[in-house]
This record gives structure tokens, C-alpha cells and sequence, in this order.
């Protein structure tokens, strides 16, 4: 934390005076037509004006507390109104590895802008923005990341399984503590669920690929195309070596629906959707490269951030028509309401309390209608909303070219099922202490694989946590 000093702190009520400068967005006609990012972002003198705005509350302040990785943001907004941008960007590298990332696709909404105490009264300051501005600025100005301070070589190597935010994280604090690092990720190239999840117009995918590229530079090694619990288990790996094994292997596997016709040709999970058409062509599994012929009409089934995302990728496949299908009201919809605006303003529909009953297929084993039913919401559930129930005879079918699943994702039991005296829960998500230890002496676990699906902010600070004790585990066994 920088000290408060009274500059600081005088002149709040002077302070929030000063209007809200949105960050730009490409137009939504310009966006659909290409998988660019869509925030253009703050230029030097809006990013300024914009972080001046902050009151600089007393510590704590409630955005602190509720930014997973406890990013000192009031400070960080002090520095960039005064210009000093490098600085700013050092602030959150100080609990960040990805300010890069988190500014772009963390909903803030719901975490440190919501916190933010002007919000009860005045627009809050765009603090994803904001960082994500001084992030982009050191890198283009400095010609990279900046070089980290590591500690000489301790003799001691870990593993890590999965190359997602959780693993990424702990690679890059144990490389600087002098450790061995060797990452094992079954795709083609590193990145998890950032490279081969997010789409596109929310982050470029050449900012993975440069991060990927540094960790290689500071001396992290990458073994990609290889599934561990399939090629490799993680027995073999103490027997290859090393000290520690961390599993970061997120949940992946989409979640199944069970309905007739649910196997016809063009119905798509939607792991397999966006892996099909975001990232670059080379960096895709040869089985799953070829793109998605969408049609003319696509509809996606279920109602988070991932379906946002298959609704808003389809429009920029050519889809005409793209009708997202949620059983519950959006009231009861999870996921950003912003990300749903931008859908909604680039061409797709949402259509709520209906469910899909049944799929149809023309001669050539492909769908092309599907069954709903509609839906009137009863006692709430185990997660706290209403339980859709169907209506008797409301049955009504719809043409449909392309359907895509977006139910949620599951852990991958491989892992679980190949690694004696690993315990795991709830379908394959492993067992493991808020510090990462799990029930295997020397196997250190965070993020969804551990939690289920949640934030990239959640899983690279459980990644620092694990870090920790894996340090602390590595420097106590011989």
C-alpha cells in the first residue's frame, strides 16, 4: 500500500464534481463484422481526467476489499491522474500477474465498481478500464513486461498441470523463488480457458501468446499436447523428478443435456463452439479446427456469460437470426448484464422462460427444428432461484440451423480417477484447503478445478496462495 498523504485525501467533495468519461467502444455495426476487440480504451489524457474522480477512501476501501486479488486501486488511481502510468501499472503488478486480463473480461460490476462508494450516488469511475489502460501503456512504452527479481536456483522442480490463470499464476511466483517450473497442458498452446474460451472481441489472443512467450523467457518450460491422467499420470511425474505437482486444470467439460435428437449433426457444445472459432487456426486441435457453417439461424441454449459469448461469436459468423433460450426471467439470469447489452445491441434476442424439449433432423442427420416448452417459475432451488416448472401443452416449435449448448461446465475426473490418494467431490473437482494442499502429501490444487467454474481474478489468487505452500512444501522435503 502507498501511505495516504492529505494531497490524497483533500478536495473529495471538489472531486466528485467532475463528470464520468466513458471509455470508447467500436460502434456495434462496425464490431459484428470481425473478431477485434470492441474497447477501444482510454487515450493518456481521458485515463487521467477519469482517475481523478476517485475520492481516495479511507483504508480499506471497500473496491480493495472486494477485488479478489486485493489490487490497491485507490493508489493505483492517484498515480495515474498525476500521470505517472508506469507507476500505476507496477502498483497492480504487485498482486497481479494479468492487469492485462483482468481489466478486460473481470466483471467490475460486481466487484470493485460495485464496491465503490460513489456508486450510491454517482457513476463510479471505470476502474477495468483504468487498469487495463496503464497495463497496455507499460508494455507498449517499455517494449514488454518488465523484468521480474528471481531468487538463484534452489535445486528444487514442480510441475504444473493445466496452463490456465491458476496455473500460469503459480508458474510465475515459483520461477522467482528459484524453482524448476515445467508446465504439462494438453492443448496446443498455453493459456487455458483465455486462449481457447474467451472470445476474441473481449481479449485478443496476441496478449496470451506475449504472455506465454515471457514466462518462456524467465525460464518456465512448456509441454503442450499432453493430458495428464492420460499420457503422462501424475505418479509418473514424482518419478520423473520433481517436488510438488500443482493441478490447474480447470472445468472444461460441458455440461450435457438430455433430449431427444440432442446428437444430430450442428448442435454444439459450447466449449467445442468457441475452441471451433476464436483462437488462431494454428493453435487448434486438428479434429476441431475446421470453423462452424452456422447457417442462417442459430439458437443457444442457457443463460451465463458463456452463452453472451456464443450468441455475440454467431453474429460474427453471419448468423441472420441468433435467439438465446433461458428457462428462468432475467432476473434469475447469471452472468454480466453489460456483456447481455452488448449481445442485444449487436443483432441477438433473448427470449426467457422457455426450454428446449427436442431436436429434429432433415435427411441428412442434421437439426434443423427444435421442441421447446414453456416455463412458469415455482419455489426456489438449491442455488437460491426459482425453480422453472413446465406448462402442460405449451409446446411450440421453432426452424433452427445451428444449436449451441451453454449448461455450465463440469471438472474433468481423469485426474481424480488416475492419482491414488487424491480425493475429489461433485464429479471430479479435487479436494483441497484454502491454502491449495490437497489430501496427496506433495499435490497442490486452486482454481476451478477446485471451486468450479468462477472469475480469472478468483483463480490466479488462489494460484498465489497455493504458490506459498508450495514454496513453503519444497524448501522443508529434501
Amino acid at each position: 500500500m502507498i501511505p495516504e498523504d492529505p494531497e490524497r485525501t483533500a478536495g473529495r467533495k471538489e472531486r466528485l464534481k467532475i463528470p464520468h468519461t466513458p471509455y470508447p467502444e467500436r460502434e456495434s455495426r462496425e464490431r459484428v463484422v470481425d473478431f477485434g476487440e470492441i474497447v477501444i480504451g482510454y487515450d493518456a489524457e481521458s485515463a487521467r481526467r477519469e482517475a481523478s474522480r476517485c475520492i481516495q477512501c479511507p483504508q480499506p476501501s471497500a473496491c480493495v476489499a472486494a477485488c479478489p486479488l486485493h489490487n490497491d486501486i485507490p493508489a493505483a488511481l492517484w498515480l495515474i491522474a498525476q500521470g505517472d502510468f508506469n507507476g500505476a501499472a507496477n502498483v497492480y503488478r504487485q498482486t497481479s500477474i494479468f492487469p492485462e486480463f483482468c481489466g478486460r473480461v473481470c466483471p467490475q460490476e460486481r466487484l470493485c465498481e460495485g464496491a465503490c462508494a460513489m456508486g450510491k450516488h454517482y457513476e463510479t469511475p471505470s476502474l477495468g478500464k483504468l487498469e487495463m489502460f496503464v497495463a497496455d501503456y507499460q508494455r507498449q512504452m517499455f517494449g514488454g513486461y518488465p523484468a521480474l527479481e528471481k531468487k538463484s536456483s534452489t535445486g528444487k522442480s514442480v510441475a504444473i498441470v493445466g496452463s490456465g490463470p491458476a496455473g500460469l499464476a503459480v508458474a510465475e511466483r515459483l520461477i522467482q523463488r528459484g524453482h524448476a517450473v515445467t508446465v504439462y497442458e494438453a492443448m496446443p498452446f498455453g493459456g487455458g480457458l483465455l486462449m481457447y474460451g474467451i472470445p476474441n472481441f473481449k481479449l485478443a489472443k496476441s496478449l496470451i501468446v506475449e504472455k506465454i512467450e515471457f514466462l518462456q523467457k524467465i525460464g518456465v518450460k512448456f509441454n503442450f499436447n499432453t493430458r495428464i491422467g492420460k499420457d503422462v499420470t501424475v505418479d509418473e511425474l514424482f518419478n520423473k523428478g520433481f517436488g510438488a505437482v500443482f493441478i490447474g486444470v480447470g472445468a472444461n467439460v460441458d455440461a450435457p443435456l438430455k433430449a431427444e435428437g440432442v446428437t444430430l449433426k450442428n448442435i454444439y457444445q459450447s466449449g467445442e463452439y468457441l475452441l471451433r472459432t476464436n483462437p488462431p487456426r494454428e493453435l487448434v486441435p486438428g479434429a476441431v479446427r475446421e470453423s462452424p457453417n452456422v447457417g442462417k439461424r442459430v439458437a443457444i441454449i442457457g443463460g451465463g456469460d458463456t452463452a453472451t459469448d456464443c450468441m455475440r461469436t454467431s453474429i460474427r459468423l453471419g448468423a441472420k437470426e441468433v435467439v438465446c433460450y433461458y428457462r428462468r426471467t432475467e432476473a434469475e439470469m447469471p452472468g454480466s448484464r453489460k456483456e447481455r447489452a452488448h449481445a442485444v445491441e449487436e443483432g441477438a434476442h433473448i427470449e426467457y422462460l422457455v426450454a428446449p424439449t427436442k431436436f429434429f433432423g432433415d435427411a441428412n442427420g442434421r437439426v434443423c427444428s427444435m421442441e421447446l416448452q414453456r416455463m412458469e417459475l415455482g419455489e426456489p432451488d438449491s442455488s437460491g432461484r426459482r425453480r422453472p416448472v413446465p406448462m402442460k401443452g405449451s409446446e411450440f416449435t421453432v426452424p433452427i440451423d445451428t444449436v449451441v449448448l451453454a449448461l455450465g461446465y463440469w471438472p474433468d475426473e481423469m485426474i481424480g480417477k488416475t492419482t491414488p490418494e487424491l480425493k475429489t467431490h461433485d464429479f471430479g473437482l479435487i479436494d483441497a484447503d484454502g491454502n491449495g494442499q490437497t489430501t496427496r502429501a506433495g499435490v497442490f490444487a486452486a482454481g476451478d478445478a477446485v471451486t468450479g467454474p468462477d472469475l480469472v481474478s478468483t483463480a490466479v489468487a488462489a494460484g498465489f496462495r497455493a504458490a506459498e505452500k508450495i514454496d513453503q512444501y519444497l524448501m522443508r522435503v529434501n
